[in-house]
């Protein structure tokens, strides 16, 4: 018995640690620029680990749905999420800081 458990908990662990490895804390930033209609969203940030940019710079961000594009301004300190789809930079989610 105590065998089939630790081989539960071995088997277990292996299931989960890849979602450890896609977890990243949000991204700190302010938006610079808001652009409804091309649906896009220009937000200085610190550096993106999941890019490999090791440097703090200014980016144009398409944003995955519209919608964020309502709920800030440039000034806005944010926290953001963004993946890069097909070459482009998408913004997935936005939280305003504090």
């Amino acid at each position: 018995m105590k065998k089939t458990v630790s081989t539960l908990a071995v088997a277990l662990s292996m299931v989960a640690a890849p979602c450890v490895v896609w977890a990243q804390s949000l991204i700190d930033g302010t938006i610079t620029k808001v652009d409804t209609s091309a649906g896009k969203i220009t937000i200085k940030h610190g550096p993106i680990k999941k890019f490999d940019m090791e440097d703090a710079m200014t980016m144009v961000f398409r944003a995955q749905d519209p919608a964020m594009l309502q709920a800030v301004k440039p000034g806005d300190k944010i926290k953001f999420d963004a993946e890069n789809v097909n070459g482009q930079f998408v913004v997935t989610k936005i939280e305003k800081g504090k």
